[in-house]
């Protein structure tokens, strides 16, 4: 059996649908398994056994008609059984629907019976220890696996070559050992995912005094100027504490570096489902805009937290769609109670320590 997964979009969601990789092997060990994402996530899926080929969808081929044809019709020649479309936009459509296969697997949409002989309305309030991107994901699975799934967590793949030199690294900057290291992804991946800056800082001073940790921040160099603000609010005492030149240019490397961390703290998004998939704890602060059910993953562990402001102001929720706290999320990030956020971290390191 020949199978193709498609999920473009941000690594979050490339390396949540690797689950459906996962169980389609153990199910079908035989199978050979292709996955297809945007160039910019290919390094979360490498070195996973699960998945035979990667196949990255290029810029180039999407926004080009002729292009996009073409590789149409090179997936068409790899002869799919079946093509799971977790993206489900017009080109990933276009792919599905050329593929050839027998199977064509996405969500239900009004003209998805076009395209697709097994789609499935996704889970939109269902009761989730996982969290509903997850649960939306086991859904694509149900005409290939009918036994109950427990395998639902992502994972990422190192090699010891990869985590040698995380720790030579770390040696290079004389890294204290004996003390806890901690991440921050101190900025989220668009403007408005990103907690204020000034804020950021308080909660890193805070988590200086409460652990004694190493820290480093989690940023690339064209956030520099960024990382150095948050730096810069940060007390003359927590800046003792920060090793701040420490980071990663590429995304295999900063894989590595991670899975050398004691936690992950920041801004919810792409690091904090890295994290997970490496099993490092995680305190991760949501958007206001961003849908909790979906994105708040495996929180029935313990090593797990976040804070959303809809935990603790429902009421807004009721007043306003998703949209219009979307426009408005600055106004929304000060309705934050910080002593509250810092009580809640507290109770996450004493809970982690025990």
């Amino acid at each position: 059996m020949r199978i193709l997964v498609i999920q473009q979009k941000r690594i979050g969601d490339v390396l949540t649908s690797t689950i459906i990789c996962n169980n389609l092997k153990t199910k079908f060990p035989d199978a050979v398994i292709d996955y297809m994402c945007y160039p910019n996530s290919v390094d979360v899926l490498k070195e996973n056994p699960n998945i035979d080929t990667i196949i990255p969808l290029t810029n180039k081929v999407r926004k080009s008609i002729p292009s996009l044809f073409k590789f149409i019709f090179q997936i068409r020649r790899k002869k799919y059984d079946a093509v799971i479309d977790v993206y489900s936009k017009l080109e990933t459509n276009l792919i599905t629907l050329f593929s050839g296969a027998k199977y064509k697997v996405s969500y239900h949409k009004w003209y998805s019976n076009i395209f697709y002989n097994y789609s499935y309305e996704r889970f939109d309030a269902i009761k989730s220890e996982y969290g509903l991107a997850i649960e939306n994901r086991l859904l694509l699975l149900k005409p290939f696996i009918s036994e109950k799934i427990t395998d639902v967590k992502p994972k990422i793949f190192l090699k010891e070559s990869e985590i040698t030199e995380a720790k030579k690294l770390l040696k290079s900057y004389n890294i204290d050992t004996e003390k806890p290291l901690i991440m921050f992804g101190i900025l989220g991946s668009e403007v408005y995912k990103t907690y204020p800056l000034d804020g950021m800082a308080k909660i890193i001073d805070f988590t200086v005094a409460k652990t004694n940790a190493t820290i480093i921040f989690n940023y690339i160099p064209d956030q520099k100027e960024q990382a150095l603000e948050v730096y810069n609010y940060c007390t003359e005492e927590t800046k003792k504490h920060i090793v701040f030149d420490l980071y990663c240019t590429e995304l295999r490397p900063f894989l590595a570096l991670l899975s050398q961390c004691e936690m992950l703290i920041g801004n919810e998004g792409g690091a904090v489902n890295m994290a997970k998939a490496l099993e490092i704890p995680t305190f991760s602060i949501f958007t206001p805009s961003v849908r909790k059910e979906t994105w708040q993953l495996f929180e029935n562990e313990a090593k797990n937290a976040s804070i959303h402001l809809k935990d603790l102001k429902p009421e807004i929720y009721e007043q306003h769609t998703e949209q219009y706290i979307k426009e408005h999320t600055f106004e929304y990030y000060a309705e934050y109670p910080l002593p509250l956020m810092l009580e809640k971290l507290e109770a996450y390191f004493h809970e982690y320590k025990n």
